[in-house]
């Protein structure tokens, strides 16, 4: 059985101040390395073959200071980037959820059927994530880590599942949140969404 662990990047400066990222990039804050140090130690014990990191720098220290821990150099891979939201990238997100409310909606319902003005087109967004699934499941290995974005997680767990992309952001994904997939002759199954036990410390 093969198991794929997925691994959203640890709280970025623009997570902190409400910055709407997508393609626009920026490092961690202190509280985001301690998250990804208690990520790292969580997966000790797990027998992780490999991890594959977007190249976008909060999901890449995030991935550098687990594989630090676990004694392996992640492997980046362009097709887990974050999807491109366009214009709209670099806004205060509540400012522009006050400001385009009726528009913002319509897109947390269905990023797909109600793209936002220059949003990476959704066909092509599949086709990428799609791609990277598709390598996972003809891997050798049996013990994965993705360590990726809010967009290109939701899409993996979508799409291993058989959901339309239309319901990305009906999944949620905190800031160093961990889910795991795993798949057998029979298809995937989500054995678990969003654990973030790893982050409580007595």
């Amino acid at each position: 059985m093969k198991q794929i662990y997925l691994l959203r990047h640890a709280q970025s400066e623009f997570n902190e101040k409400g910055i709407f990222q997508g393609r626009l990039d920026s490092d961690l804050t202190p509280l985001g390395f301690v998250q990804a140090r208690q990520s790292a130690l969580y997966f000790r014990d797990k027998g992780i073959e490999v991890i594959y990191t977007s190249p976008q720098r909060r999901a890449l220290k995030t991935a550098l200071t687990v594989g630090d821990v676990l004694g392996l150099e992640p492997v980046v891979d362009e097709r887990i980037r974050e999807m491109s939201f366009g214009y709209l990238e670099g806004r205060d997100f509540w400012k522009l959820y006050d400001d385009e409310r009726e528009m913002i909606n319509r897109w947390l319902y269905d990023p797909i059927g109600n793209p936002l003005p220059q949003q990476e087109e959704g066909e092509a967004f599949e086709k990428r994530v799609l791609s990277f699934l598709e390598d996972i499941k003809k891997s050798e290995l049996s013990r994965i880590l993705v360590v990726g974005h809010g967009g290109t997680l939701h899409a993996l767990i979508c799409l291993a599942l058989g959901m339309p992309l239309s319901k990305m952001w009906h999944v949620h994904i905190d800031n160093t949140g961990i889910s795991l997939l795993e798949e057998d002759p029979s298809g995937f199954r989500l054995v678990f969404l969003n654990s973030l036990c790893h982050l409580v410390r007595e």
